[in-house]
C-alpha cells in the first residue's frame, strides 16, 4: 500500500536535487554565495555580504577574492584597509582576474596598500586589458606618461612572461 502524499522529510535524494538545482542555477556552491553576497551588498548589508564571500575565496575563487579587496578598499563592512585590499586583489589577480589585476595596477601606481613602482602598475594594467577590463586600456596610457621608456620595456618583458601562463588563448 503506498502511503498518502505527505511533505517528505529531508533524505539525502532531496539534498542531492537540491544541490543540483544549485548548480544548475549558479554553476557552482561557490557561485551561489558570491551571487548571494552581491545582493547583500546591493542592500548595504556589508558584514552579511563578507559571510558569504569569505568561503568561497578561501576556496580560491577569484571573484569572491576580487569583492573582498572591494570591501577592504572602500570600507564596507570592515574598516577601510590599503594593504589587506592590496592582498585580496593580488591573490585574484594571480588567478588571472581582470578586474582585481587593474586594481592591483592602481595600487602600485599611486603607492597605497604598497611602495609605488610603476613598472608593475603597467604591467598589472596591461595583463588586465589583455583580460578584456574596457578601463585598463585608458589607465595604462595614463601610467605610461609617468614612465622612462626603459620602464616601459621591462614592463613589457613582465607582460610577456605572465600573458601565457594567465591568459594562455588570448
Amino acid at each position: 500500500m503506498t502511503p498518502p502524499l505527505a511533505i517528505a522529510k529531508p533524505t539525502v535524494r532531496s539534498a542531492a536535487l537540491a544541490c543540483a538545482l544549485t548548480l544548475l542555477v549558479f554553476g557552482s556552491p561557490a557561485r551561489a554565495e558570491i551571487e548571494k553576497g552581491r545582493i547583500l551588498m546591493e542592500q548595504n548589508r556589508f558584514e552579511e555580504a563578507m559571510t558569504e564571500f569569505l568561503p568561497a575565496a578561501r576556496s580560491g575563487n577569484a571573484d569572491a577574492e576580487e569583492l573582498i579587496g572591494v570591501m577592504y578598499a572602500m570600507g564596507l563592512g570592515v574598516e577601510r584597509d590599503d594593504e589587506r585590499a592590496f592582498e585580496w586583489y593580488l591573490r585574484a589577480s594571480m588567478k588571472g582576474h581582470p578586474g582585481a589585476q587593474s586594481g592591483v595596477g592602481w595600487y602600485f601606481e599611486v603607492g597605497r596598500g604598497t611602495a609605488v613602482d610603476l613598472v608593475r602598475a603597467y604591467m598589472w594594467y596591461g595583463l588586465s586589458a589583455i583580460g578584456g577590463d574596457p578601463d585598463a586600456a585608458i589607465s595604462i596610457e595614463e601610467v605610461a606618461r609617468k614612465m622612462t621608456p626603459d620602464q616601459i620595456r621591462r614592463a613589457e618583458v613582465l607582460i610577456n612572461d605572465y600573458r601565457p601562463w594567465m591568459y594562455p588563448f588570448r
